[in-house]
């Protein structure tokens, strides 16, 4: 069982994983909010119902000057160099388990890239108290256990959230767990504001 990630944890991957970390896995997943109850909300969003929510999982990859390499998205699945691969993009949160994921090589990993930002963005723009059961976590990708948790759905009235941050120190894999909310239906708009943790 992972740890439940606090804002701005730092945690050792390999310690965690008990073992040398070479795989791991973004996992995000989500329900939709259920509106049914009438009110407010709903006539905020268009007639209530279960309007779909779809939220997106980026891995934003970053040099020691904190230039921005390489994005692994909805619109470029898999990085450049081929170690980053995004499972696509599920756009309802239909369905058991993590609706979206996104494995890293960290082996593979160039050597010119220092850390790996992975965020969520809410691409319908509603906020987070309207998703239901919205979680992301990080995983161990050889043997599928969870390391590290964050839940998403009282994270209030924010679109986004920059999640983490696995970055290389002194030959090994750290992980800030970053938990910062923003608004932003795709990473661009949170780019601002990852800038300072980088």
């Amino acid at each position: 069982m992972g740890i439940s990630l606090q804002k701005g944890q730092k945690i050792s991957l390999e310690k965690e994983a008990g073992s040398s970390l070479t795989r791991i896995i973004m996992g995000l997943g989500w329900d939709a909010a259920q509106s049914g109850k009438g009110g407010f909300l709903g006539g905020l969003f268009g007639g209530g119902g279960n309007d779909s929510i779809d939220l997106d999982a980026s891995c934003l990859l970053f040099d020691d000057l904190g230039n921005l390499v390489d994005t692994v998205w909805f619109r470029q699945l898999t990085s450049r160099d081929g170690s980053i691969h995004h499972t696509g993009d599920n756009r309802t949160g239909e369905g058991e388990g993590d609706d979206e994921q996104i494995k890293v090589d960290l082996t593979a990993v160039p050597a010119n890239v220092k850390s790996l930002v992975f965020t969520v963005n809410n691409y319908t723009g509603q906020d987070f108290s309207q998703v239901a059961n919205a979680y992301c976590r990080i995983l161990n990708g050889v043997n599928n256990t969870e390391i590290a948790r964050y839940d998403l759905s009282c994270q209030g009235n924010h679109s986004a959230m920059i999640m983490a941050k696995v970055y290389r120190h002194n030959g090994e894999w750290k992980m800030h767990a970053i938990g910062e909310v923003g608004q932003g239906r795709t990473f661009e708009e949170l780019l601002p504001q990852i800038k300072p943790h980088l």
